[in-house]
């Protein structure tokens, strides 16, 4: 079975990854998966958010939530 990008092992083909998902989904297997690094990377994110937004004008804030909701209502 080949490995992944991190070392994990994961079936080569579509069907056998299917089987798998299936089996994690119904308890049979348990996912190997490391999660910590997701988590991580998404503090970062957070961190760096609150940051820009403390940098920020309230006006300048609120015309980047203005163009925001202009942008995904004009859909």
């Amino acid at each position: 079975m080949p490995k992944g990008p991190n070392g994990e092992k994961r079936p080569a083909d579509a069907i056998g990854l299917a089987v798998m998902i299936g089996r994690i989904a119904t308890g049979e297997i348990e996912d190997e998966r490391d999660e910590r690094l997701s988590s991580a990377a998404a503090e970062m994110g957070r961190k760096g958010g609150k940051a820009r937004a403390e940098g920020m004008t309230p006006e300048r804030r609120s015309e980047i939530a203005k163009a925001a909701a202009a942008k995904r209502w004009s859909k």
